[in-house]
């Protein structure tokens, strides 16, 4: 506990390298007066519970075999993959024939069979069908809806409250009068953000183009009664994506959206009409996995390099969360290459689990936290909080683009009275200077 307890001294703004903008606030500057466990850094949420009238509404469905089917989905849909590019297979294919071809040659002789190409071309078609992933779209009618409300309505509403209050705790002035949600599906996105702002919202434009999701995301908001009055107001469902520029949204959400587009292609336009359409924030969610970080790395390029030939609103795209840096993703230089990825407990239907998920949030320009208006550097941890004999191991996130390790002791770090439960995955900050050590070429931190 006098580990933990040092941990949460450094939990502030992050600067990984010898010099920081913080270095001249101290302790209770940073606090005010807050306690440890509720300082500036802390993002994370206790066990999510669905909305009483969302979880009344979901309760009311009923389907054969909808345990095991809702499993089996749940499955699939963590282990879907993008689907290949042409170039991709193209430049795969070119190499099989190339070593295939190079092999055989040095196998024939002069009488051998000259039909090897035709033989060649066959196995590379033959191997590429064996290890391509075949994606394909899912269309959801009213029977696979239920199955998906099943195994991903209480998973999908925690991602989006987590990634959500990253905005509300950041940024406490914020409050938005208008949502747009992208691929809405049940509309987890709009009961989330209801929760977080309330009344503040006064509209909810969801866009789904399976009209099944959207009657079932309709009947999900009147929480199972028998009367048509819904429990969240000023709510219309579209088919059809409003392209618009004009009209923009404060808050606008696609939460496991973009992965169910069929091309990269596909993928760059929708974030770009999706930013386009933004006024404040950009809120993209995904699976935890290499492809659903893979995808937000995509959709993060996108916005920050791709130039447009009519420039809609001048406010530029900015980085807000989880990315303490505009670089190239450290996680992604690494061999192998892991997920940044974070880890929200929930309560589902019926049982307690906990959904692992990726998110990026963009801002305008003009928009910026308290604390970026303090001129505070912010890390973040990315991994595991590991206990280890007298310390513990962080791994974070600099705002230099890098990923470090930080070993915390007590006898180092002082002791502090308290610090935020730690899930396996916490999201806190950190603020330290990293000092080359004397001998074998280590660091050491110490506290600003």
């Amino acid at each position: 506990d006098h580990l933990l307890g040092a941990l949460s001294v450094l939990l502030y703004g992050l600067s990984c390298q010898c010099k920081s903008a913080a270095a001249a606030l101290v302790q209770p500057e940073f606090l005010r007066g807050s306690p440890h466990r509720k300082h500036p850094g802390v993002t994370t949420l206790k066990t999510i519970r669905l909305p009483d009238g969302l979880q009344r509404g979901a309760l009311t469905s009923e389907l054969k075999d909808l345990s095991e089917r809702s499993r089996r989905l749940k499955n699939y849909l963590w282990s879907r993959k993008r689907a290949a590019e042409a170039p991709q297979l193209r430049e795969k294919a070119v190499e099989l024939e190339e070593r295939w071809m190079a092999e055989e040659k040095q196998r024939q002789s002069d009488g051998d069979d000259q039909n090897f190409e035709a033989k060649i071309r066959r196995k590379v078609l033959f191997e590429l069908r064996k290890t391509t992933y075949h994606w394909t779209p899912l269309r959801y009618d009213a029977e696979l809806g239920v199955v998906f409300m099943a195994a991903r309505l209480a998973g999908g509403y925690a991602a989006v409250m987590r990634a959500l209050n990253e905005i509300k705790k950041r940024d406490p002035l914020f409050a938005p009068r208008s949502l747009l949600d992208f691929g809405s599906g049940l509309g987890t996105a709009l009961w989330a953000s209801h929760t977080h702002w309330g009344d503040a919202l006064k509209e909810y434009v969801c866009v789904d183009a399976s009209g099944a999701m959207n009657r079932l995301a309709e009947q999900l908001l009147t929480g199972g009664g028998d009367t048509d009055t819904p429990l969240v107001k000023h709510v219309y469902f579209r088919q059809f994506f409003p392209v618009s520029p004009k009209v923009q949204s404060d808050l606008v959400v696609a939460a496991f959206s973009l992965s169910e587009l069929a091309s990269q292609k596909e993928r760059e336009d929708t974030v770009l009409t999706l930013w386009r359409k933004t006024n404040s924030y950009l809120v993209l969610v995904e699976n935890g996995t290499k492809e659903g970080h893979q995808i937000l790395m995509e959709a993060r390029d996108v916005l920050l390099k791709k130039e447009e030939k009519v420039i809609h609103d001048s406010r530029r795209p900015v980085v807000f969360a989880p990315c303490t840096h505009e670089r190239t993703c450290p996680k992604l230089l690494k061999q192998p290459v892991v997920p940044c990825n974070f880890l929200q407990p929930y309560h589902p239907l019926p049982l307690p689990g906990e959904e692992r998920f990726s998110y990026l949030i963009v801002s305008r320009e003009a928009r910026e936290a308290p604390g970026e208006r303090e001129g505070v550097e912010w890390g973040r941890l990315t991994a595991p909080v590991h206990r280890r004999t007298r310390h513990v191991q962080c791994q974070i996130c600099c705002s230099s683009g890098e990923l470090k390790q930080l070993a915390v002791t007590a006898r180092q770090h002082g002791r502090s009275s308290s610090l935020p439960a730690f899930t396996d995955l916490t999201i806190v900050t950190l603020q330290f200077h990293l000092e080359p050590k004397a001998r074998r070429g280590k660091y050491r931190t110490s506290l600003l």
